[in-house]
């Protein structure tokens, strides 16, 4: 038996890179920042990558500092450095699911916070 399943709940580190293609795929790929469990530590970051409609999704929705939640499995893309000849990889989360932890005005800075009075 194997297992392979990644559950992240974090905010998003910029906006998302959306690439089309030809054959009418969509891929999208982000960042998203992590807290650990003690508010001293710095937060753990993740390369995420997104296919479909899912893609679309966050493509269309998803902006720096949305509260987003995912599951999906890890994946190492691998490559060859240029210059150097060398070996070389880096962890990203291959996403099946996401949602959306966070509406439109809590990630949106100009929004009007809920209960906001002007002055008269």
């Amino acid at each position: 038996m194997s297992l392979n399943v990644v559950h992240l709940v974090g905010r998003v580190g910029g906006d998302p890179e959306v690439r089309y293609f030809e054959s009418g795929s969509v891929k999208c790929r982000l960042t998203l920042a992590v807290n650990r469990p003690s508010k001293d530590d710095q937060p753990d970051w993740f390369n995420l990558e997104i296919w479909g409609k899912t893609a679309q999704v966050a493509a269309d929705y998803v902006r720096k500092g949305t509260l987003l939640g995912v599951k999906g499995s890890l994946k190492f893309d691998r490559w060859q450095d240029r210059a150097t000849g060398v070996d070389r990889s880096t962890p990203v989360i291959l996403v099946d699911r996401m949602e959306l932890l966070s509406s439109r005005r809590d990630s949106d800075p100009t929004a009007v916070p809920s209960g906001y009075m002007p002055d008269r």
